[in-house]
């Protein structure tokens, strides 16, 4: 049996995906990587659904073949994906996050953003208290 078999109700994607920021110092494949999982997060990606083709995803976000596939092997890796040859790509995995947690992140961003503090400043005060925590 095939996985797209597997899959009781096989759904195309409707999502909207960004272009990959080529200057921000993060690999391209994992900025791939980090947009589907918040899709997955977000539950805009459900089990079961197919993503767009390979070449499609290619002209998404603006990269080489060669970083999409890097970027779902990370994926199928992560067991969020799974393969079948010749049919695509499809959501295998969950990534189950509080609602509460989300909400409150939400609201410390927002208070963040109102004091003046940039993404990359945030981002490094994030890093260092994940690392002390």
């Amino acid at each position: 049996m095939s996985k797209s078999e597997n899959f009781e109700s096989l759904e195309s994607i409707h999502v909207t995906f960004r272009k990959i920021d080529k200057h921000s110092g993060v690999p391209a494949y994992l900025q791939i990587v980090n947009q589907i999982k918040a899709k997955i997060i977000l539950g805009e990606l459900k089990l079961g659904m197919q993503l767009p083709a390979v070449r499609d995803l290619e002209r998404i976000f603006d990269v080489n073949v060669n970083t999409v596939l890097k970027a779902l092997e990370r994926l199928k890796y992560e067991r969020l994906v799974e393969s079948e040859q010749g049919v695509g790509y499809f959501i295998s995995g969950e990534l189950k996050i509080d609602k509460e947690a989300i909400s409150e992140l939400c609201n410390v961003i927002k208070k963040v953003k109102e004091s003046g503090i940039d993404m990359l400043t945030l981002l490094t005060i994030i890093e260092e208290v994940w690392k002390n925590v």
